[in-house]
């Protein structure tokens, strides 16, 4: 398609249902309920739809937030004080790893088969960690309630470009990622608050009735021609399930999962599965552009290099923002000796800031088509002036308040970047490939979650490990152990240990925001990689174009 071209309707959903389907299913529906063909819905099916995604993502984000302020009590339960890395990276590998084949299934089986079926499963791996009392069988839980929750992220969105009609669509998103911002601030904030009264099993299992009744309401919800798969609907499932590309599936699983699991690795990081996963990503990307027939994910849209510099520089970026919300809560654990409770509301300026910069920017400055090159270089360079800064205040003794105002600015330059870097995109990119460049751009967004608790979580460990045995004598290896996991500990020590206890901290916090800092630093020139031209500038790239989007 050229630039010159008409786009496509945005009315047409994004897995547009065959014919027949979309007459069968509307004899199943009140007639009050079905509007027109073109995508919209009764008010009171959008309704229902609008709050049950959200609370679904509300429980993924706070599946990931919640262990920062509960960790300490688990790892004593479970006596897994060298572990707690992994309580939520077990997590984020699950949800980074099965994200794309759960966007591929939704073809298959229909988005609102899939969104059930996962929040199912993530009320399952709620319930499953809830019982565990050993580390074994928690971090189990863990990765079921991750498999559950990378369906409900991606199917999602899905659900939302094909029930929002491109008036609505723009608010909706926006209440959902309202829905994630609010779940990773609350989840640490209110898991802070309850775990010394109702214990953290409560935590887990409080989870499965919300996100069975949400998966529930949603399969009822969503009428039945929006909710097709492609292709024939008839066909029987050994069929849809033949059609899978099964060596793409689990060459990216073991590629990414080696991957996360090598570089969270508390002690060192090996090198051996490192190489591992590079072989089984490469098969990957080969299997995906040479021998699939239906890929998994369209590598062939990253030759873009509009596209493929901003996904890369979204998941550098974001990587970097979510060390600030993993280790700021354990900076007011450990180093001010905050209560659970108190240490997670350290998060809400920053999801603030996050908020009110994405809203700012949209509301003065997006208000056009075009190149946002400029803006976007700006602010990826203020997001790590703004770490440093956070890297140099992570000390006992240093302003709260100027530390919360920091925090603050971070979020602020994170929210602004978010929505320039979208709209650049779409700038860059023809009108025919929008639909996918935003779901590839979100997909990466995930995977930046799953890369920043693995690797900065490893990175955090391995600092702090080393500082305390440089600061304790052998003889306190025990208690060594017990500070690796459990940051609340630092409060009940008295006298020279207290010290040394926070000081570790200081140093390892101190180390990861300013390795933070120049990874995102690194991305401001990913970013202006992009170029500042879109297609409209460039005619000699119609082939390009085409290519793209098909």
């Amino acid at each position: 398609m050229s630039a010159t071209a008409k786009p496509a309707d945005e009315r047409a959903p994004l897995l547009g249902p065959q014919p027949s389907t979309v007459d069968a299913g509307n004899e199943y529906l009140p007639d009050s309920e079905i509007e027109d063909d073109s995508g919209h819905i009764s008010a009171s099916r959008a309704a229902i739809c609008v709050v049950a995604l959200g609370s679904l993502i509300f429980l993924q984000a706070t599946n990931i937030s919640l262990l920062t302020t509960t960790q300490s009590t688990i790892a004593a339960d479970l006596d897994a004080f060298e572990k707690t890395s992994w309580f939520t990276s077990a997590y984020l590998i699950a949800v980074s790893s099965t994200s794309p084949l759960t966007g591929k299934l939704s073809q298959l089986f229909s988005p609102r088969n899939c969104i059930s079926a996962s929040a199912m499963i993530l009320g399952l791996g709620a319930l499953l960690t809830s019982f565990a009392h050993s580390f074994t069988t928690f971090i189990l839980g863990r990765i079921v309630t991750g498999i559950g929750a990378a369906g409900v992220f991606t199917v999602s969105i899905i659900v939302v470009l094909e029930l929002s009609g491109p008036t609505k669509r723009g608010a909706v998103i926006g209440v959902l990622n309202s829905g994630f911002t609010v779940g990773v601030a609350v989840g640490a904030t209110v898991a802070g608050a309850l775990v010394n009264k109702v214990g953290w099993r409560a935590l887990f299992w409080m989870q499965t009735p919300l996100a069975v009744v949400a998966g529930g309401a949603l399969y009822l919800a969503i009428p039945t021609q929006f909710s097709a798969a492609r292709g024939n609907s008839k066909e029987s499932i050994w069929k849809k399930l033949g059609t899978l590309d099964y060596l793409g599936a689990t060459t990216l699983t073991v590629g990414i999962v080696l991957l996360l699991s090598a570089l969270s690795n508390p002690r060192s990081i090996p090198i051996l599965p490192i190489i591992f996963s590079i072989v089984a990503l490469a098969t990957f990307i080969l299997n995906e552009m040479y021998l699939a027939t239906d890929a998994i994910i369209p590598v062939t849209l990253l030759k873009s290099r509009g596209m493929a510099f901003t996904c890369l520089s979204t998941v550098g970026f974001m990587m970097a923002r979510w060390s600030v919300l993993f280790f700021t809560p354990t900076y007011t654990l450990a180093v001010r000796g905050w209560a659970p409770a108190a240490a997670g509301s350290i998060l809400i300026a920053t999801n603030g800031g996050f908020a009110l910069g994405g809203i700012l920017v949209g509301v003065f400055h997006i208000r056009r088509q075009g190149s946002f090159w400029i803006a976007c270089v700006i602010v990826y360079l203020l997001f790590p002036i703004t770490l440093v800064g956070i890297a140099m205040l992570s000390t006992a003794a240093a302003s709260s308040s100027l530390y919360i105002l920091l925090l603050f600015l971070n979020g602020l330059t994170v929210g602004a970047a978010m929505n320039y870097t979208l709209a650049h995109l779409l700038h860059l990119t023809p009108a025919s490939t929008h639909y996918i460049a935003t779901s590839l751009i979100a997909t990466f967004r995930g995977f930046a979650g799953s890369f920043g608790s693995a690797i900065g979580g490893g990175l955090f460990t391995r600092i702090l490990r080393k500082s305390l045995e440089e600061k304790f004598d052998k003889s306190d290896a025990d208690l060594v152990r017990r500070l690796l996991g459990s940051p609340a500990m630092v409060s009940l020590l008295k006298g020279a240990n207290k010290a040394k206890a926070i000081a570790s901290y200081e140093d390892a916090l101190r180390g990861l925001f300013l390795a933070a800092a120049g990874l995102a630093l690194i991305m401001v020139l990913v970013q202006a990689a992009t170029g500042w031209k879109g297609v409209e500038d460039e005619p000699e790239s119609q082939d390009s174009e085409e290519e793209i989007s098909q």
